[in-house]
């Protein structure tokens, strides 16, 4: 019998974060801090919007794009944080998370050997995705001491007569890296010079901790070369609602409602009614979610400090990223004996892409009282690796 699979599927890595949640979940005692999603419960009135919903029998498909009412509250919801104006109508769609948005928007971009800009360490689907589009791949490795932002002099080199696409993976999972305005109007001037278009993931763009988020769509000449892609994942902690959304010039959306009208059909109907109540009341809910995430990235980033672990301060999503370069182990090799000793998953950075050797991904969209339990146990870890190197 001949091999029934695709070259290309299987020459594809799986990801390298569910090695360690599948261990973890195997292990009696064990902490994750692995996984990033939310340890809030949906708000309860979103959930009842849900039910409602439910009761009223509105289980039938919602047009392509997605449920008018919700359309039109995304479309309010960027005009008053981002001061973005889109048309409901043709300018927005919405999607299976925010992961479909960029599956979905990658293929309808790009044609075979177009080259997509993708800063890593980033989130494991865009590789993957670009790759599925026919797209090429070209890795741009973001460094420590810039804090891991994507420069305009890194952006520039990695361009060539072939690129097309850039994903600007801002909040940054897993760095917790963000971009300020300055630092996208430097990288505005290089796109708008080589005629580039953007995917511009914002997922994490409501859990900013250092003044307000900034989408480079509102920077002139940006919005009609870019993708803005959000969801209800993340800051309304509804991730198994899978709700997202994207919007950007018709031409490219109604290519997007194409491939979503053939593969997917619709958003969930239920979700998309719940989601119409996450914007219209849900932004309370939100700040409340963004001052406890805040807490918990203020401790770890503390108590990094006290115990001698580099890590630079990351003011966006949940996550920190410190380096583990002084022990002289790979990150998988630190990542595999923290669990087996300490009973704590954390994320080996090489999961996000190469230039993560080095690094931890430690998710705080976890209680206080597990962070200060996992912590007490990394400071155990570090402790006695100093002490096995004669660095005590």
């Amino acid at each position: 019998m001949r091999d029934p699979l695709s070259k290309q599927i299987k020459e594809i890595k799986p990801s390298g974060i569910r090695k360690f949640f599948d261990i973890v979940s195997e292990m009696e005692d064990a902490i994750s801090l692995g996984v990033g999603e939310p340890d809030f419960d949906t708000p309860w009135h979103i959930r009842d919007e849900g039910i409602y919903s439910l009761e009223k029998g509105r289980t039938f498909y919602t047009s392509n794009a997605g449920l008018k009412e919700l359309k039109i509250e995304i479309c309010n919801y960027l005009k008053r944080s981002q001061n973005l104006d889109y048309d409901f109508n043709k300018e927005v769609i919405v999607t299976v998370g925010g992961s479909e948005a960029i599956d979905i928007g990658l293929r309808a971009m790009l044609d075979p050997g177009d080259e997509v800009l993708i800063p890593q360490p980033s989130y494991v689907s865009y590789e993957p995705c670009a790759i599925l589009a026919g797209g090429v791949p070209v890795i741009i490795d973001l460094k420590n001491e810039n804090e891991f932002r994507l420069t305009a002099a890194e952006l520039e080199e990695a361009i060539t007569e072939k690129t097309k696409v850039l994903i600007l993976p801002f909040p940054n999972n897993p760095t917790g890296a963000i971009m300020e305005k300055k630092d996208l109007e430097a990288i505005a001037e290089v796109i708008i010079k080589h005629d580039l278009f953007v995917i511009s993931d914002e997922i994490y763009a409501e859990l900013t901790y250092k003044g307000e988020h900034v989408s480079i769509a509102t920077l002139p000449g940006m919005q009609e070369r870019t993708i803005l892609i959000n969801g209800f994942s993340k800051a309304y902690a509804m991730t198994g609602w899978r709700l997202g959304y994207a919007c950007g010039p018709k031409n490219i959306i109604e290519q997007m409602i194409k491939i979503h009208q053939f593969a997917i059909m619709c958003a969930p109907t239920t979700s998309q009614y719940a989601a119409v109540e996450a914007l219209k009341n849900g932004d309370e809910d939100v700040k409340q979610m963004r001052e406890a995430y805040d807490q918990r990235r203020r401790y770890l980033m503390h108590a990094f400090k006290e115990m001698g672990l580099q890590c630079f301060e990351p003011y966006g999503a949940f996550y920190v990223f410190p380096c583990i370069k002084e022990f002289g182990m790979t990150s998988d090799e630190f990542a595999t004996r923290f669990l087996e000793e300490e009973k704590v998953a954390v994320v080996p950075g090489t999961a996000f892409g190469d230039c993560g050797e080095g690094f931890l991904r430690i998710s705080y969209a976890y209680s206080l009282e597990d962070l200060k339990v996992s912590i007490g146990r990394l400071r155990d870890f570090v402790a006695r690796l100093r002490k096995e190197q004669g660095r005590a």
